[in-house]
Formats: C-alpha cells, structure tokens, sequence
C-alpha cells in the first residue's frame, strides 16, 4: 500500500475501518464508490431513514477517501408532532459517527393538500439554498433500487409520458445543481443491513402505514405483484430500454430549442418561434416543459395536464395571454413569449 492510501486510511475512523471488513459491507461500499465516482464537494440529504443513514456512512468515507468535502443536512418539515426531536436524535447519532449533520427547519404555514409533494420541493429549496451559500454543486439523496420501481407504478397512475416513467435517474440537473442518486442499484434490505450494522438504528416513517398517501398505497400494490411472481430483473431491462428511447427524444427536445427558440438574457425571456410547435407533441410538450421551467426558475416541472392545455390553446390560436410555473406566456402573432411572473 502507497504512503498515500495509507493516509487516506488513518483518517478514516477506526470504527468504519472495523465495519469496511465485513465482507458484505465492503461490497456495498464498493458499488457505491463506482456508481457516484465524482471528484467534487457535495452535499448529502438525510432523514433517519435507513437508506438515507446508509448514504451518511458511505458518503462519509467516500469523501474522506477522495480528499473532497461533505456536507450533511437533515430537513424538519415540521409536519407532525415530534419530528424535532426525531431530527435531534438522528443527529445525535451521526455525531457519535463522526458525522457533523445540520437540521434545516421548514418555516411557516404548512398545507393542507397535496403534502408531500410540497414537502419535497420545499426540502429541495433548503438544500439548494445551502449548495449556493458553500458554492457546492452536487446533492446526494437515498434513493434506491426499489425507489425505482414504486416511481414506475405511480408515475403510470397519473397517465404519465415516457419521461415521466423514467424520470427517477442516477444524475439530474436543476437549476446549475446536480441531484445524485448513487444507490440506485443497491437494495433497499442491504441499506438496512448498513443501518443496522453501523449505527443499530433507523426511523420508521409513521405516515409509511397511512393509506391517505399515493405512495403508500402502490406500494402495497406492488407487495402483492411480487406475491404473484413480478419479475423485477426483467422489469429492471424494461426501464433500460425506455431509457435508451428516451434519450432520443431528449436528443430531438434539445435540437427543437436550439434552433426555434431565443433566449433575451438581460430581460430573462424566452421567444418561441412557429416552428417551435410544429414538431411532433412529445418534443413539443417537453421543449415547452423545459421553456417554463427555466423561466420561472421552479425545481420541478408543471403538471402535463396545464402544459398540454395551453399547448392546444397554441396551437388552435385561442391563447393570447396565460399563467403557468411562474411564468407570463402571451401569443403574438406567430410568435410565443415566455417571462417571468412578478
């Protein structure tokens, strides 16, 4: 071993070196040092959940064996009773690891509806805020291999498109920021082996019993399709080959923009010419996703359903000014105007 290597190994705690031994865990580390294989600052998210608390642990030594700075946050939505101190103790934890984590608090009126979602976005905010205040692109989060196929399920109850299906990927840029997923290839049951073999605790998610959340619900409906025989490595080719269709449509969404669209920097606008939406709906849908997206500066897209409606309403010239993602849209003449909502 280099005197480099053995460096690196000295100032991984002892107690991770200890635990690097075990077979089973080196394996997993492994997977998830070739899956991330980036040389750049990030930032990881946290829950207490025992795939997030296995993303702490590798994350932790993967930063210390690529000499690059890591930075740990836990969000407190504050939507229930006892998650501060639930926050607390996962941090807690952590610290006893070796593992400095910050609690980020989600302030103000919480909703009524749709929570989860908003939730999501809102966690989002708070880490792209912190990625901004360190000069830190890359995010980390838990998602995981049986991630993937609850996102399947729930994306094709909502008549979701081909993207849409496909949508939970490994790298995905927002906003300049890149959200990374390096467990997607590892399962959910070796993510608890790590939680319980590093830190002998996880958070059990109470809302992961309440049938009211979309989630909960598919993922007793694919419980029972795996009872039945669901055969998740052809599943898995399944969404390989969509991926391989989807990127060339990505190809033709980029070329759609490139040439039928200007972009006023100073004024933040986007000018959409006809021949923008004369191109088959997909590419037209996504481009026109993309365009509101970038202009209103949101996390996430707009629903499809908007988005298509105000399409139509393009197309069959009855727009002339509408509201959409934060943005202005107007039509004039031949020509589509995308800005900034005030």
């Amino acid at each position: 071993m280099s005197l480099k290597n053995l460096s690196v190994t000295n100032k991984i705690p002892k107690f991770f070196q200890s635990k690097l031994k075990n077979k089973k865990i080196n394996q997993i580390y492994k997977k998830f040092e070739k899956s991330l294989n980036i040389d750049k600052n990030f930032i990881v998210a946290v829950s207490g959940g025992p795939d997030s608390l296995a993303l702490a642990f590798l994350a932790k030594i993967y930063s210390i064996k690529k000499n690059v700075h890591s930075k740990f946050y836990i969000v407190d939505h504050k939507l229930r009773s006892g998650s501060t101190d639930e926050a607390k103790l996962v941090q807690k934890i952590l610290k006893k690891k070796s593992i400095k984590c910050e609690i980020l608090t989600w302030k103000g009126k919480k909703p009524s509806s749709n929570i989860q979602s908003l939730a999501r976005t809102k966690r989002y905010e708070l880490l792209f805020a912190k990625c901004d205040k360190f000069k830190i692109d890359y995010i980390l989060t838990g998602h995981h291999q049986d991630d993937l196929l609850e996102n399947f399920f729930i994306r094709m109850s909502r008549g979701s498109g081909l993207k849409g299906l496909i949508s939970l990927d490994k790298k995905i840029k927002n906003e300049g920021k890149y959200l990374l997923r390096p467990l997607l290839d590892q399962k959910k049951k070796d993510l608890k082996f790590i939680s319980k073999s590093i830190f002998n605790f996880f958070v059990i998610d109470p809302s992961n019993n309440e049938d009211k959340f979309q989630r909960i619900k598919i993922r007793k409906i694919i419980s029972e399709f795996k009872n039945n025989g669901l055969d998740e490595k052809k599943f898995h080719k399944t969404i390989k080959n969509l991926k391989h269709a989807n990127t060339i449509a990505e190809y033709y969404v980029a070329e759609n923009i490139k040439k039928n669209s200007f972009f006023l920097n100073k004024k933040n606008r986007l000018i959409l010419n006809k021949y923008f939406f004369q191109q088959p709906y997909e590419i037209i849908f996504r481009a026109f996703s993309d365009s509101i997206k970038k202009i209103g500066k949101k996390y996430y897209s707009t629903r499809g359903k908007k988005i298509d409606k105000i399409i139509q309403d393009i197309k069959n010239d009855r727009l002339f000014r509408a509201t959409l993602g934060g943005c202005i849209i107007e039509k004039v003449n031949d020509t589509v105007i995308v800005r900034k909502e005030h």
